[in-house]
């Protein structure tokens, strides 16, 4: 898990900790970190605590949006890393419209998708 700098922290509006995550997914908070381990989910260190968070946009309905698990997986086949797969999620792309994060949310995954298969090109 990275610590993130103020410029990336500053684009994700909401994080949760593991513990609301657990409780918002209900699982025990190893589930949570388990997804976290096998990259289904991306989690960083924020503040003086250095407590592992992950954006609320990733949640939806009780559960992990559809799509995200792939495309965290596609960003990292590219060589990103964990700061810049925020950055990417969560900056807006006026073509898209929004932000990936925001387009997994509604359920344009496949889209995302493919934008994040282009950048390995």
């Amino acid at each position: 898990m990275t610590e993130i700098d103020v410029k990336t922290d500053a684009l994700v509006p909401a994080w949760l900790n593991v513990p609301e995550i657990a409780e918002l997914l209900e699982v025990q908070v190893t589930r949570v970190r388990q997804l976290i381990n096998e990259g289904q989910l991306l989690a960083v260190r924020r503040g003086e605590n250095r407590v592992l968070m992950v954006p609320e946009t990733f949640f939806g309905e009780g559960r992990i949006v559809k799509g995200l698990a792939g495309t965290l997986t596609l960003l990292r086949d590219d060589g990103f890393s964990d700061e810049e797969m925020l950055e990417w999620l969560f900056t807006a792309d006026d073509t898209l419209p929004g932000t990936p994060a925001d387009a997994l949310r509604e359920n344009r995954g496949t889209e995302v998708k493919r934008r994040a298969q282009a950048l390995a090109v």
